[in-house]
């Protein structure tokens, strides 16, 4: 069964989702292969993504790209729009999927087949608030372990 994660109170998704995702990313031992990355969210979302994983930090780079580019075969973290792409069939990526959007994946049993770990990004805005409680609920209805880390508190956060 996955784990799955709920990051909650996040003021800023895309600097977090950098954080995160660093985070995981760096997380693998020496020698072991590193820990590949799927992003969920929708085009604007990914976009303004995008654009902060390239400027973040200066000191770090997070090789990244969206599903459909040729690389995405061979890079870590790859975005998509969409929980069930044909495109993430031709990936290797299982590892972690970060979900930046608002829509519960349609098909849950599927995804937390495919992905041990499921980390709901739920910012502060109202809507995505209520949104992400509607997820949890769903998730915890369908009887997976839940995890939660309240971004609020100065020592939850990656």
């Amino acid at each position: 069964m996955a784990r799955i994660d709920f990051h909650f109170n996040v003021n800023d998704k895309y600097e977090y989702a950098c954080r995160l995702t660093r985070k995981i990313w760096s997380a693998s031992a020496a020698g072991e292969p590193v820990r590949n990355i799927v992003m969920v969210g929708n085009t604007t979302d990914l976009k303004k993504l995008d654009a902060v994983l390239w400027s973040f930090s200066p000191s770090d780079f997070l090789p990244h790209c969206f599903i459909d580019d040729e690389a995405a075969v061979d890079t870590p973290i790859v975005m998509t729009e969409d929980f069930v792409s044909p495109s993430l069939a031709n990936i290797p990526h299982a590892d972690v999927l970060i979900h930046l959007g608002m829509n519960m994946p349609k098909d849950v049993a599927t995804l937390v087949e495919r992905f041990p770990r499921i980390v709901e990004l739920v910012t502060v805005n109202e809507a995505e608030r209520l949104a992400g409680r509607e997820r949890y609920k769903a998730y915890r209805d369908l009887g997976h372990e839940l995890h939660n880390f309240d971004q609020s508190k100065p020592e939850s956060k990656p």
